[in-house]
């Protein structure tokens, strides 16, 4: 990262929410950079955060641009104890690992780590995640501080380096072929993909199960 994407991505607010198009802010930021990425692409940031890059790269302030979402107030998931599942999908989604929990257990989010960006919601089979707000009357850089943003910054890295440990050992671990090696790639991940696709369909059927004794969900 050059010293120009090192102050951008200094600049924001690292919920890795991915909103602004991009991975993560490190990956924004280098886009912002390097011109590829406007600087009115963060909703978390808000205005003061287009304001704050605006400065760092002279470029003019401009309004948020509406296809990447609106300013608001924090948000903070919340897991529906009674309808979780234990699938586990949403620990690996979840950039800050502010979720917590074990396999058919129930999870939980921990509040303080929790950025709001919202990517657990999507990838839960049985839709017991919510999102309540956690800083009514605050949005933007009003809601987050650089201390919180600085802290998600060091847990996504952490995140981020046992995601690639875990990938690194599959590719180590899968069976090579002395004459052609690269021929196992797509064997490794179909297999890991038919797994994700075991747990997503064992998730639903366990949660069908439950419907005649639960009721419905409110």
């Amino acid at each position: 990262m050059n010293a120009l994407a090192a102050r951008i991505n200094d600049a924001l607010p690292q919920t890795q929410c991915t909103r602004c198009g991009y991975p993560d802010c490190a990956g924004y930021a280098q886009a912002v950079a390097s011109g590829e990425a406007d600087i009115h692409q963060c909703p978390p940031g808000g205005a003061e955060g287009i304001a704050r890059l605006a400065n760092i790269t002279g470029r003019p302030v401009k309004p948020l641009g509406s296809e990447f979402g609106v300013e608001g107030p924090r948000a903070l998931a919340v897991i529906d104890e009674h309808w979780c599942i234990g699938c586990t999908l949403c620990l690996e989604a979840c950039p800050t690992d502010a979720i917590v929990g074990i396999n058919k257990r129930m999870h939980t989010v921990i509040d303080a780590h929790c950025t709001g960006c919202e990517l657990c919601i999507p990838v839960c089979p049985v839709d017991c995640i919510s999102l309540e707000v956690a800083t009514p009357g605050h949005s933007g850089w009003q809601a987050w501080s650089a201390e919180q943003a600085q802290a998600a910054r060091a847990r996504y890295a952490v995140h981020k380096a046992r995601l690639e440990g875990t990938a690194s050992e599959i590719a180590a671990a899968a069976p090579q072929s002395a004459a052609a090696p690269s021929d196992m790639a797509p064997a490794v991940a179909d297999d890991a993909a038919a797994r994700k696709r075991a747990v997503i369909e064992a998730a639903l059927a366990k949660a069908r199960a439950r419907l005649p004794s639960s009721g419905a969900k409110n």
